[in-house]
């Protein structure tokens, strides 16, 4: 077996051997990222200069703009760069991005009920549109990727163990958005008596914000991970 075969698989602990995720170059990693934040910048760029509202004034319209822009970028770019090609055609990881958007915002939206969303009607339309920005953020990517592999994403979002540029693409900015909306929530509870404090507001800002840092971290991840693979070949 050549060494570029070899480079393709790993051994588990059990001796088996797995297909190793497909590598990205920080060039690619950095066109993939510029496209998800143009995305966002889209959106905005429509919901204030086409309707004239944002995320204060109309958050469920204005999140409902971050998916549907964010959706058909995410999908498609990150389903080149599924694993197993031989099994996996680029179609099929369509369809597993498109599957793994409603997945993914039923989880989020229980998630955020269980920490205590409101749950009444006037919220109801609000949790669902950022439970869908979410899902875009953070499953729709690994769907595409990994499929129903469960050991991949457990080892990816419970262990936080990505293998590989690609997987560092996935694993940062999801966690980067589930954290940024943890911070974000910290100030609804607070007599600030000021409009974007109300559900999801700020837990969106915080949610974005979140992802976008965690989007440049994940270019250094992938800058290390190609510099090391380039030295293992030396």
């Amino acid at each position: 077996m050549d060494r570029r075969n070899s480079s393709e698989k790993t051994t588990t602990s059990q001796g088996s051997t797995m297909k190793a995720p497909p590598s990205i170059s920080v060039s690619e990693a950095f066109i993939v990222n510029a496209l998800c934040v143009l995305g966002l910048a889209f959106a905005f760029w429509v919901a204030n200069t086409v309707f004239s509202i944002d995320l204060v004034s109309h958050p469920s319209l204005t999140l409902f703009f971050i998916s549907i822009a964010e959706l058909p970028i995410v999908i498609l770019l990150y389903s080149r760069y599924r694993q197993n090609r031989q099994q996996c055609t680029y179609l099929r990881a369509v369809g597993r991005g498109v599957l793994g958007v409603p997945i993914g915002a039923l989880l989020n939206f229980l998630g955020a009920i269980a920490l205590g969303a409101p749950v009444t009607f006037q919220y109801l339309p609000k949790t669902l549109n950022w439970a869908l920005m979410m899902s875009l953020f953070t499953t729709v990517p690994a769907s595409c990727v990994l499929g129903s592999s469960w050991a991949d994403w457990r080892r990816i979002f419970a262990q936080t163990k990505p293998n590989g540029s690609i997987e560092y693409l996935i694993c940062l900015p999801a966690h980067g958005a589930v954290i940024g909306a943890w911070f974000g929530a910290w100030p609804m509870p607070l007599d600030w008596e000021r409009p974007w404090q109300e559900w999801p507001i700020s837990v969106s800002y915080g949610t974005i914000a979140g992802y976008l840092v965690a989007m440049v971290a994940s270019l250094g991840f992938v800058l290390n991970c190609c510099r090391s693979q380039n030295i293992k070949r030396e």
